[in-house]
């Protein structure tokens, strides 16, 4: 792996002014401590109006929405809900203690019923339900029916494996059609799933096991990932060895044409169950149980990028209302669209938004298990083609990634069909956000940039795309329902700029705990302004424009604190991908005796670019013109890639740990290690 370091030299300390050091010296002076506003440097002026077209045939087309929503949000909730099925009407619509909610109290309804038995005595019921591809090319269709069979028959296997509701049960899969019937058959029969991302290590299956004192396991002899098998029984085994609350595991054979080869995973007599054994002698009946809606649904651990894994916990009516409700809006779903969310279903995207969201509205569901350039660079865009995807939502890192690759890949197919298109995961560049739309939107697709996290169960900022003009790299208003605002330190609104964001009352598919730590939630997300318990903080920086339009600047533990400036690693971040050699970069903070903080880039570079010196003083004055004197780089480090998270995620903890020169943490939920061993050695190197 090439890398080039450029650093300033020490004579640029002579920049730093006086007042600086009266900052420095006495805080009480200047902003150099006042950590809620951010400063907002990155400006961006370009709109995007839905077209006449799409506005007309929008799902959403009256503005007044906003305000209906804004004047009695309750109403507005329980008009939504009404949407599902329900077995029982709620008695209630919200009972808000702050920071404890519940929603549609006292109603009863199944996740299970609504998405699949009320779609089955309709023209849904032979609709294509989910389409799946495997990373070698098989292929499979499961039409509303037949998923609903499969439901059924693996929720009598759980049952006759003594499952029963309120049991947890951990799902630990590769991204096939099983682990969304595993998921919709838990909660046919009321128990909890866990669904663990099957890149994750032995010892993160098992901590998260344990944990939530999972009864069952889910798993496969194996997945595919970039040609290789990766061994996820021989996994779960070694997790296993320190799980006592684990009484069986079903395994789903995954190899095509291995029929009989089933010692490619040890089966422990007993313990291990195939699945197709325990399927083929299952009852395809199993009766919908009536769950309140503020029974459990699923618990679904944080990456656990510092500090031990929070077990988010997600009740059924609340979460049901919000997804199917973000669904059908955001992503302007009609009854032809061919959807397809690139996110693994062990994240709470692929929950969202691959399973629930489309299933509750009875939408076709894409499904691909692989890497996105295996075997060709090209791969999305030739599933794009051939299945005839109509909306199509991914993660910033990806466009970042396709960029980088080449506009020639997605030139080599028919993305014609493509009507809507989706962000999710990060705060995605403006150039990117261009790009995309100008390569695979080819300038009439409007871009839905969302906001929300684990923690609000579904979208939260978000463009209405037949109503809000879009900006690139603003994730715009909240939704209707939803109730934003930018605070400062005192919870004072900040009306435009930059501060810290805030949700101001309850919305129905916010997490009402973490599992078995109370505490924990409260002083995690209800703390932040003292004595204001009705206050949700989700740990992100924003600013707001002179239109209201949110951009989200990122994790707060993210905004770096340069000369008494507070700076988003966003606004840095983008303007360095403006630049025509970058395809992708990260920005951290590492100490610095005069600034309190100085900036190192992580780059990587577009293909035809190389890394030199020269680009590097380059790339410091390009953010200086973009952005200001004091965004500039300090230092800019070329990278083939940079350090990810499983799903995707830069690990800037661990880009910080390089720049600063310490001792690396937790790696187990890099997509590849290895990658940041070589920059931390070459960091190191450089600074020798």
């Amino acid at each position: 792996m090439m890398v080039v370091l450029c650093s300033r030299h020490a004579a640029d300390r002579s920049a730093v002014t006086p007042s600086l050091h009266a900052l420095l010296r006495n805080p009480a002076s200047g902003r150099i401590h006042r950590m809620s506003e951010i400063d907002a440097l990155l400006q961006e002026h370009r709109k995007f109006p839905p077209s006449a077209a799409f506005r007309k045939a929008a799902v959403v087309s009256d503005p007044k929405v906003y305000a209906k929503a804004g004047k009695d949000y309750e109403k507005f909730w329980a008009t939504q809900a009404k949407e599902l099925h329900w077995f029982r009407p709620w008695k209630k619509v919200c009972v808000w203690k702050p920071p404890h909610a519940k929603w549609f109290v006292g109603g009863k309804i199944n996740v299970s019923y609504n998405c699949l038995d009320r779609h089955i005595d309709g023209p849904r019921r032979n609709k294509a339900a989910l389409v799946w591809e495997g990373e070698p090319g098989d292929r499979r269709t499961l039409t509303y029916w037949d998923l609903y069979v499969e439901v059924q028959k693996f929720a009598n296997a759980l049952k006759s494996l003594g499952v029963k509701r309120g049991d947890r049960v951990a799902i630990y899969l590769p991204l096939v059609p099983e682990a969304a019937v595993a998921m919709l058959a838990c909660t046919r029969i009321g128990a909890i799933h866990s669904v663990v991302f099957g890149g994750f290590s032995s010892e993160s299956l098992r901590d998260r096991i344990n944990d939530s004192d999972c009864k069952v396991l889910i798993t496969s002899d194996g997945g595919y990932r970039r040609g290789q098998v990766l061994p996820l029984k021989r996994n779960a085994d070694k997790a296993l060895e320190g799980c006592p609350s684990i009484k069986h595991v079903v395994v789903v054979q995954r190899r095509p044409g291995a029929s009989g080869d089933e010692a490619f995973a040890e089966m422990k007599e007993g313990r291990d169950h195939w699945w197709h054994r325990l399927m083929k002698d299952a009852s395809p009946k199993c009766e919908a149980e009536h769950m309140d809606a503020e029974d459990v649904l699923y618990i679904l651990y944080t990456s656990g990028t510092t500090g031990k894994p929070k077990g988010i916990v997600h009740t059924t009516g609340g979460y049901l209302t919000g997804v199917a409700y973000t669904m059908k809006t955001v992503f302007d779903l009609k009854e032809e669209d061919v959807f397809w969310c690139t996110a693994d279903i062990g994240w709470v995207t692929g929950h969202s938004y691959v399973v629930y969201g489309p299933l509750a509205n009875g939408a076709t569901s894409v499904i691909y298990e692989g890497a996105p350039d295996w075997p060709e660079k090209d791969r999305f865009w030739d599933i794009c083609e051939r299945l005839g995807v109509t909306i199509f939502y991914t993660a910033p890192t990806a466009i970042r990634a396709f960029m980088k690759w080449g506009d020639q890949h997605p030139k080599k197919h028919d993305l014609s069909r493509l009507r809507l298109l989706g962000s999710v995961g990060e705060p995605i560049n403006p150039e990117a956000w261009m790009w995309y739309r100008e390569k695979i939107g080819y300038k009439r697709c409007p871009i839905v940039d969302t906001w929300w996290q684990t923690e609000t169960g579904a979208i939260v900022i978000s463009p209405l795309p037949g109503l809000v003009k879009t900006k690139p790299g603003s994730a715009t208003i909240p939704l209707p329902g939803y109730h934003a605002a930018l605070l400062d330190a005192k919870a004072k609104e900040i009306k435009v700029g930059g501060g810290l964001l805030a949700l101001t009352k309850p919305w129905p598919s916010m997490l009402r705990t973490i599992w078995g730590d109370d505490q924990r939630y409260v002083e995690t997300y209800f703390t932040k302004w003292p004595g204001r318990k009705d206050l949700y903080f989700p740990g992100d920086g924003a600013k707001r424009d002179d239109d209201g339009y949110y951009w989200i600047l990122g994790r707060v533990d993210d905004v770096l604190n340069v000369a008494g400036h507070r700076i988003g690693t966003m606004e840095v971040e983008s303007a360095l991908v403006e630049h025509p050699a970058v395809a992708e970069a990260a920005v951290v903070g590492k100490t610095h005796e005069l600034k309190g903080q100085a900036l190192a880039a992580f780059v990587t570079l577009r293909e035809g670019h190389k890394a030199t010196p020269a680009l590097c003083d380059e790339l410091r004055e390009f953010v200086v013109e973009k952005i200001g004197a004091i965004a500039r780089p300090d230092d800019v480090l070329f990278s083939a890639d940079l350090p990810k998270t499983r799903s995707g995620k830069i690990m800037r903890r661990l880009l910080r740990d390089i720049a600063e020169g310490r001792a690396l943490g937790d790696t187990t939920t890099l997509a590849d290690p290895n990658v940041v061993a070589s920059l931390k050695d070459q960091y190191e190197a450089s600074e020798s």
